[in-house]
């Protein structure tokens, strides 16, 4: 019953946000149901107090093709799933912000990290997206794009870089910073400087770390990228600097075939590339020994000033588009513990940034038990988790990988 109630929310979402696009054609963000919001330009800090979650929505609904994975139902299936459960401003209006009416990110922003001939090409092939409906970026890629794409991509951006501004505000006079989480697509782990990749326009967790060196002079920056899919676009933007570190865990052999454990960062950068490429099968037993062994470690010793998270939720045991076996408490597991090692290291400041996950009913579910984790209540992972479908995993094998890593990695 609560699969059919989510539908239904899901689809009542969808028609919110085509009369509202009538009325916000860019941004077109509203909050589920008669949630309260946060207008970011006009609220002081004061309004801080007591929050543990800031979040921000950018649903994308025009960049859609039909019958693909990565959808416009995606984030409204979040969003409703946050509101069944009793996670919105609505309900918990002292704990969670949702941040309002900020603004996409600039061309600035975004060359940054992508090439200007890539940007200027993209803005420009708009015109035949409007003329075709529908065109493809990538090649014989499967990233796509729509007419509204681009702006719809710059809105995302900037939903990211809004909550690098809030987290870090918040940070300066508060010890316990809210937590940020960017739910957003297209998702952009993928997208290389010089293009499209995967699903992915452009690298959103890319240019909130250059953001938040530029503007708030967070020089170190240590990102974190748990999706099932090696975030090669990010790594390929910070393979040879220093104060970047890019830590993937992903599924070994999966799209799109990088993240080799000898992959390590090159010239001044080197060492600050970390790759984990887990053996089909792997789970919450694989990535706990990760947190430990690897994560934590890792982290301390590079002292970052803040954290960011490539949050995919396609390794999950029941995505269609991987084959490992996280759950629902995976993700609560990874959630605490990652808020935990921002308030040891970066005086909490550390956000999510939405990437994979294809599987409606468990994205919306984990996205759910991350923000319970945030808030510090308890999982409720049991009543979506079914430990029957679960198998034996391949524990010889991860442990070889975390030994590996943590030989050439000296950790």
């Amino acid at each position: 019953m609560i699969v059919l109630k989510l539908f239904s929310r899901l689809f009542d979402y969808l028609d919110k946000k085509r009369k509202l696009n009538r009325e916000f054609p860019l941004l077109g963000q509203a909050p589920v149901g008669n949630s309260e919001v946060f207008c970011l330009n006009d609220s002081p800090l004061a309004n801080y107090d007591n929050v543990k979650i800031v979040y921000s929505i950018a649903a994308a609904t025009g960049h859609n093709k039909e019958s693909h994975p990565e959808s416009h139902l995606r984030v409204p299936a979040i969003a409703n799933a946050l509101e069944d459960m009793e996670l919105t401003p609505k309900f918990l209006g002292s704990n969670i912000i949702q941040l309002e009416n900020y603004k996409p990110a600039s061309v600035d922003d975004i060359v940054s990290v992508h090439s200007k001939s890539y940007v200027a090409g993209l803005e420009k092939a708009m015109d035949r997206a409007s003329r075709d409906g529908l065109i493809l970026i990538e090649g014989s890629g499967p990233t796509y794009a729509t007419a509204t794409t681009f702006n719809e991509s710059l809105v995302a951006a900037g939903a990211g870089i809004s909550l690098v501004d809030s987290v870090v505000k918040a940070s300066q006079t508060h010890k316990n910073p809210p937590i940020g989480f960017a739910l957003i697509r297209p998702p952009g782990h993928h997208a290389v400087p010089k293009g499209p990749m995967g699903f992915c326009v452009f690298g959103n967790v890319a240019i909130a770390a250059r953001y938040a060196q530029r503007v708030h002079g967070l020089k170190r920056v240590f990102i974190i990228d748990f999706d099932a899919h090696h975030g090669n676009g990010t790594s390929d933007a910070f393979y040879d600097d220093p104060d970047i570190f890019f830590l993937s865990t992903h599924q070994d052999g999966s799209y799109p075939g990088t993240g080799k454990m000898g992959e390590v960062g090159r010239g001044d950068g080197e060492g600050t590339t970390l790759n984990i490429p887990l053996p089909g099968g792997s789970g919450d037993y694989a990535m706990k020994m990760v947190f430990d062994e690897v994560i934590v470690p890792c982290a301390q010793r590079f002292k970052p000033d803040i954290i960011l998270v490539s949050a995919g939720y396609d390794a999950h045991v029941l995505d269609p588009l991987a084959n490992l076996q996280f759950t629902t408490g995976t993700y609560y597991m990874l959630a605490s513990n990652i808020k935990q090692l921002a308030k040891e290291l970066c005086r909490g400041r550390c956000v999510f940034f939405l990437e994979g996950g294809y599987n409606l009913e468990s994205l919306s579910y984990s996205v759910a038990d991350s923000f319970r984790a945030f808030l510090d209540e308890p999982s409720l992972a049991s009543e979506f988790d079914n430990p029957a479908i679960l198998y034996e995993e391949p524990s010889r094998k991860f442990k070889q990988v975390i030994q590996q890593v943590k030989q050439i990695h000296s950790l």
